[in-house]
């Protein structure tokens, strides 16, 4: 069976594949088109069998896309990819360390006088909290997340960490100033936010969990996200991606603690993207799962 792989863009003719079976799959394609074309490793290739229609799967086999000997797929470069736990690691580890350095090193920032200032007590429990939340991801991208696809795009490195790396900076800069002023509520709101990060960042944590335990190892099996035994993963009763849920109120919680407004504009800047993230993935479940619940709503119980 001979396949003929032409430019999604320009619709020229780049090779034809043979030795190809029905049963073939895409990612069979790609190994083959791979010896052809070395430049264009299997996870920088991305097939079509319309030029504007959307990316078929790995896994999908060439019958099951209505391909016959002679039929065409539309090749598009994906371009130079690396590898999602180094993007993760390096979106993680900028913030964690860049909070620290106006932390624990304030006179290179607010001047040398700044490092005989005291501290208020909140001061420290943020400090606490941000390095609590960014260990967690780093020990998270190691330890728990099963990725379904090996790769991203590496300009994506830049454009995250960018986004990263610089609110770091920018809530670390105000909370850890000189000139900072504690919370208007005193302890009543710092403890009372710091109780509701904790248990966010739990309820994050437990539902990473719960969803690796979803994908068995080496696969890219995908099911239905249910509760558990674990409490904090009731919320999937509720929403298709608690964990965004999580993550938001752990940011809103740090906002009251604080009482900062750029660690409030994290939050929400954060809130969108997972929220448009929430929304793609719920869609995706309802077109995939014909059972799924359709009581959940995306990110925010009974409302988005």
């Amino acid at each position: 069976m001979e396949v003929q792989i032409l430019h999604a863009r320009s619709g020229e003719l780049i090779t034809s594949l043979g030795d190809l079976q029905p049963k073939s799959t895409i990612y069979d394609v790609k190994k083959a088109f791979a010896k052809e074309k070395r430049k264009y490793y299997p996870d920088r290739q991305g097939f079509k069998t319309d030029p504007r229609g959307k990316m078929v799967k790995d896994g999908d086999t060439l019958e099951s896309l209505g391909l016959k000997n002679g039929s065409r797929l539309y090749f598009k470069d994906l371009g130079p990819q690396v590898g999602w736990t180094t993007v993760f690691l390096t979106e993680y580890a900028g913030p964690l360390v860049i909070y620290l350095i106006f932390y624990l090193r304030p006179s290179i920032v607010y001047g040398e006088d700044a490092a005989e200032l005291p501290y208020a007590n909140v001061v420290h429990i943020a400090a606490g909290c941000w390095s609590f939340h960014y260990a967690k991801r780093l020990l998270e991208t190691v330890f728990v997340h099963r990725f379904s696809h090996a790769t991203m795009p590496i300009a994506n490195i830049f454009k995250n960490s960018v986004y990263y790396w610089g609110f770091a900076a920018f809530v670390a800069y105000f909370v850890n100033h000189p000139l900072y002023t504690p919370p208007a509520y005193g302890d009543l709101q710092v403890y009372g936010g710091l109780a509701a990060f904790v248990i966010a960042e739990l309820g994050n944590l437990s539902v990473h969990i719960a969803l690796r335990n979803l994908r068995p190892p080496g696969t890219k099996e995908r099911k239905i996200p249910r509760s558990t035994s674990n409490p904090f993963t009731w919320l999937f009763g509720l929403v298709s991606c608690p964990n965004y849920s999580y993550e938001a109120t752990a940011w809103l919680a740090f906002t009251v603690m604080t009482q900062c407004l750029p660690a409030g504009l994290f939050m929400l800047a954060g809130f969108y993207q997972m929220a448009v993230w929430a929304q793609g993935k719920h869609r995706n479940y309802l077109k995939e799962f014909k059972e799924y619940p359709r009581r959940r709503a995306a990110i925010v119980p009974f409302v988005l």
